[in-house]
């Protein structure tokens, strides 16, 4: 069967009127172990980003501020997700391809379980699909 995306649920402590505090402390709400954490922010709402798959790397992608939509193709089908908590995460699986779409003022938050390596990436979709046994 093939590894899919689905929604993590992390805890938030405190309250409205002193703020409030969401984390990962508790490791088995994670996949994987974090080796990178980037983010990404000041992305135009018509522009899509994405448009690739990793080989191996596992992500798990959270808007801190804004909305972004999220189409996640696997093996299986096309799925579309819609994160706009910071304490919710959507983990992306190795060989899904993703394309992002971003409200205005969206600030993106990426775990990833590699560090950055070019050579693990699939920006071809072409190429995607035939991994993929899909042409």
């Amino acid at each position: 069967m093939a590894d899919l995306p689905y929604f993590i649920s992390f805890e938030k402590t405190g309250s409205a009127a002193e703020g409030l505090l969401t984390s990962t402390q508790y490791a088995d709400k994670l996949p994987f172990a974090v080796k990178r954490v980037f983010w990404i922010q000041g992305t135009p709402p018509a522009v899509t980003r994405g448009h690739h798959a990793n080989k191996t790397t596992k992500e798990v992608l959270i808007a801190l501020t804004g909305t972004i939509k999220v189409k996640a193709e696997t093996s299986t089908g096309v799925n579309e997700f819609i994160l706009s908590g910071s304490d919710k995460g959507l983990y992306i699986p190795a060989l899904c391809w993703t394309e992002l779409t971003f409200t205005e003022g969206t600030i993106a938050l990426c775990l990833a379980s590699t560090d950055y390596d070019e050579m693990d990436y699939l920006r071809d979709y072409t190429e995607y699909k035939q991994l993929n046994g899909k042409l």
